[in-house]
């Protein structure tokens, strides 16, 4: 057997019978044990329904959009949430997208021995991934029930503020779910979270 399919239970498949080559779906278990034996070391990765999918480097912007945002959702969110930074997220026996923040309900220890599977709030830093944040990652956090999901947008010139809300079923979007309410909002205008206390800054998120 070989080592791939010793240490991660690769199914063996059967020479003598008719087979079809096709992808090989991994679970979050598979890609956990994958990320702790260091295949991804140096590298950036997620899995999204079952598919390995790697990520660019993390640039300066990205990083800086990462820690603004993150001040400022825990400004107005207060003592009852706490904030996820690029944390695994399970939505899914197959998808873990880390998004960049992830606003969660309670005290991170309540989380102890068990993921994170809901959020108030998930915000992803777009610096060259807007299509796939607006497209898939949208879709895979709408089919999770997530209320309202947020896009910084630094792709676009001046950069700007994605709010989207309303989750629902929508058979043209990729998974199935999409959101029904999508909003720009620019530097100079506030946006109220739907579950926090007070609103933000849309400049405050912004390198």
């Amino acid at each position: 057997m070989a080592v791939a399919e010793r240490e991660f239970n690769i199914p063996i498949v059967d020479r003598k019978a008719e087979f079809l080559p096709h992808p090989y779906r991994w679970t979050r278990e598979q890609f956990y044990r994958m990320g702790e034996a260091g295949l991804f070391e140096g590298r950036r990765a997620i899995l999204v329904e079952g598919e390995i999918l790697a990520m660019p480097a993390m640039g300066d912007k990205h990083r800086t959009a990462i820690i603004l945002g993150d001040d400022a959702l825990r400004r107005v969110f207060g003592e009852d949430f706490f904030v996820s930074v690029q944390c695994p997220f399970d939505i899914g026996e197959a998808t873990d997208p880390e998004p960049d923040l992830a606003i969660v309900k309670g005290n991170a220890r309540d989380f102890l021995g068990r993921g994170l599977t809901k959020a108030a709030l998930v915000v992803e830093i777009s610096n060259t991934t807007y299509r796939y944040d607006q497209r898939e990652k949208a879709s895979l956090y709408a089919k999770a029930g997530v209320p309202e999901y947020w896009i910084v947008n630094l792709d676009r010139q001046p950069a700007q503020l994605e709010v989207h809300r309303a989750p629902q079923a929508d058979a043209a979007q990729p998974y199935g779910f999409g959101y029904a309410e999508v909003t720009a909002y620019q530097a100079g205008e506030i946006v109220q979270p739907l579950a926090a206390t007070g609103p933000v800054a849309v400049s405050a998120l912004l390198p």
